[in-house]
């Protein structure tokens, strides 16, 4: 498509539109597009917390679908979505932090954007401490997404209560789990007090596992 690409790197934002819809229609239609199509899991932190930065999942969709995005869907309202897409992870994450405060009123130091490849989420599964998320109704596991920071980095800033919490480093993440039938003793919440805070967002290892379940159906359905 060596017109379209001209146009749009000449133009750039002026007729991001046209091209973004452009590159939609030559990925649907098989129209030759030399762009690699990839599906990719995208975690939004701060959207829909406790009152604050209310985002509708439709008005989402709609607004990551004006931005060139296709098969956008979205799971629950913590801000999970998966979409296809022709770009790279760096700009996917670039272009939905900045056009997410123009399109909602919200705060935009607290929105960050996490895009992640199947292999990848699959990788932090895969790769979870022995046992973790196994018992549900005795502990209740978090998967700890890094942004921009090693896991290195984010351990020291989590205080685990000695037989309530417990914490792992992973690549890319830190698996947290605490006892729930004391949970009101766990110490893992003082992690929030350290600027790091700002550099993870918190997916239910439940929530985790049936992300990569989507993420696998599509992919199977697209290889297919």
């Amino acid at each position: 498509m060596p017109g379209q690409t001209f146009v749009c790197n000449f133009f750039g934002p002026i007729l991001e539109p046209f091209c973004a819809r452009l590159r939609q229609l030559y990925v649907a239609f098989g129209c030759g597009y030399n762009g690699e199509v990839k599906t990719f899991l995208i975690l939004l932190r701060g959207i829909n917390v406790g009152g604050k930065n209310k985002v509708s999942m439709a008005e989402l969709k709609k607004c990551l679908e004006g931005l060139g995005f296709f098969n956008v869907s979205t799971f629950i309202a913590s801000g999970n979505v998966v979409l296809t897409s022709d770009r790279h992870a760096d700009e996917i994450a670039a272009q939905i932090e900045a056009a997410l405060p123009k399109a909602f009123k919200l705060d935009s130091e607290l929105i960050k954007v996490l895009v992640l490849t199947r292999d990848q989420l699959q990788a932090v599964v895969d790769d979870r401490p022995k046992g973790f998320g196994d018992q549900p109704d005795k502990y209740h596991s978090d998967a700890i997404f890094l942004m921009g920071i090693e896991a290195a980095e984010a351990m020291p800033i989590f205080n685990p209560r000695e037989g309530v919490d417990r914490v792992w480093p992973g690549n890319g993440v830190v698996y947290s789990e605490r006892l729930s039938a004391q949970r009101t003793k766990s110490r893992l919440s003082s992690m929030m007090t350290s600027p790091l805070y700002k550099s993870m967002t918190i997916r239910s290892w439940s929530t985790t596992v049936k992300l990569l379940e989507t993420l696998n159906a599509r992919g199977a359905h697209e290889e297919g």
